[in-house]
């Protein structure tokens, strides 16, 4: 290959080749993607968001959404909480048409419905890989890696320092 090299012909003949292979990793890494389904029919994803972990589980059906064995609406009284969950189902125009169960542990109530509308999020691709495209769009397959920042030595919380007294 060296000696091949040394002629411009020679350069120019590397260069396609090896045009010609990234082409082909291209073609490739582009193969349709397959639904990731269950014996039963669902599709499986976790979420997190802060300190929250989310397991969640969907499968075709009503749209009914239980948290940790309680409905939405008992669960995130908050109605700022349930549009959360609701998010990715308008967006990916899926109303109404999968049933959701979620466990969720850890963090608290706002916390906790990020991480399961991250889970339902990823479960959808899952399950629909046509729905991918969409739901990356909105941000909602991108975990949102914020937390709360530890407190310091010598600070009165985690950036607050203490009064200062000259003298």
């Amino acid at each position: 290959m060296a000696e091949e090299i040394k002629t411009l012909e020679g350069l120019e003949a590397a260069v396609a080749d090896n045009i010609a292979g990234v082409q082909g990793v291209e073609e490739d890494s582009a193969v349709a993607r397959e639904p990731v389904r269950d014996e039963l029919g669902r599709a499986y994803a976790t979420g997190k968001r802060k300190d929250a972990v989310a397991r969640v589980w969907i499968k075709p059906g009503s749209g009914k959404v239980v948290v940790n064995g309680r409905e939405m609406n008992t669960y995130f009284a908050r109605p700022v909480l349930q549009m959360i969950l609701r998010q990715p189902f308008s967006v990916a125009g899926v109303e109404d048409q999968f049933d959701v169960m979620a466990t969720v542990k850890g963090g608290g109530l706002s916390g906790q419905a990020g991480a399961v509308k991250h889970g339902i999020s990823k479960a959808l691709q899952l399950f629909d890989p046509s729905l991918r495209a969409s739901l990356k769009a909105a941000g909602f397959l991108t975990r949102d890696s914020r937390v709360v920042e530890r407190k310091k030595y010598g600070k009165a919380k985690a950036r607050k320092s203490f009064q200062f007294s000259k003298r």
